[in-house]
């Protein structure tokens, strides 16, 4: 997945050893699990269609999207990460170097060219969002639609929310601390080795929904999709049920733009 922000050009290129041993050959237990079947299910991608996958990373979603006889194009800001997808999955399909707000600045690429383009884990570390969902638009065919899955906005807040034990009641509940305020959060750095930090961007879902339709897409379909239950208690399995991990978004291009 793309990280990227204004502060940094090459997004997580100084994370991208930790990033990519903690996300292996084909994704986290929750990529492969949860992620990349929702993505699937959302994009439904056809024989010989073109797909763009914007924010690629180390390119886990190539292999789903050639097993379904599309073609697939990968996107990534940091040249590591393209190192990694290109050792990892160039026979899947082709990566290329690329900020997610100017996709018209990359010669291979061109204006309504692709039938799908997809955000997988990779839009809430993009901003500013209008340019990011603009940008996608201009290479999406008229009618083609775009894919978004994230952590879900109004339950998986970074610093801004977790989780609470009601100990009469006997439940696992979801504290939220703020959410209507957009935040531009810096997360911890990971592993000792590592002097990169990872910046998140939290909205409220009527950002995303409103944003989509003033660069001309359509909201289709919106999928909530939890975790899943582990091996622990009453609670706890009902609270992995009761609230989303994940939320995917498709949106289809309804005017040019």
């Amino acid at each position: 997945m793309s990280k990227q922000h204004k502060r940094s050009p090459q997004g997580w290129d100084s994370l991208a050893a930790w990033y990519d041993g903690w996300m292996g050959q084909h994704g986290s237990r929750h990529h492969r699990q949860l992620a990349l079947p929702a993505v699937l299910d959302l994009l439904q991608p056809d024989t010989d269609e073109a797909i763009l996958d914007v924010g690629a990373g180390q390119g886990v979603l190539a292999p789903s999207i050639a097993a379904c006889g599309a073609r697939y194009t990968g996107i990534e800001i940091s040249p590591r990460l393209i190192g990694r997808a290109r050792q990892r999955h160039g026979q899947h399909g082709t990566f290329l170097r690329g900020d997610a707000r100017r996709l018209h600045t990359i010669s291979k690429l061109a204006p309504e060219s692709f039938d799908g383009v997809v955000f997988l884990l990779s839009i809430q570390d993009m901003n500013p969002l209008e340019e990011v969902l603009r940008s996608a638009a201009w290479a999406l065919r008229a009618g083609g639609r775009l894919v978004i899955l994230m952590t879900h906005p109004c339950f998986r807040i970074p610093r801004q929310s977790g989780w609470g034990r009601d100990p009469q009641r006997k439940l696992l509940y979801r504290r939220v601390d703020c959410y209507l305020t957009p935040l531009q959060v810096p997360l911890k750095p990971y592993g000792k080795q590592q002097r990169g930090i990872s910046i998140s961007f939290h909205r409220p879902l009527n950002q995303y929904i409103n944003t989509l339709g003033k660069c001309g897409l359509l909201v289709d379909q919106l999928d909530e999709i939890s975790g899943q239950e582990i091996d622990g208690s009453k609670a706890e399995n009902r609270a992995a049920r009761e609230f989303p991990l994940f939320l995917g978004i498709r949106a289809r291009k309804f005017a040019v733009l």
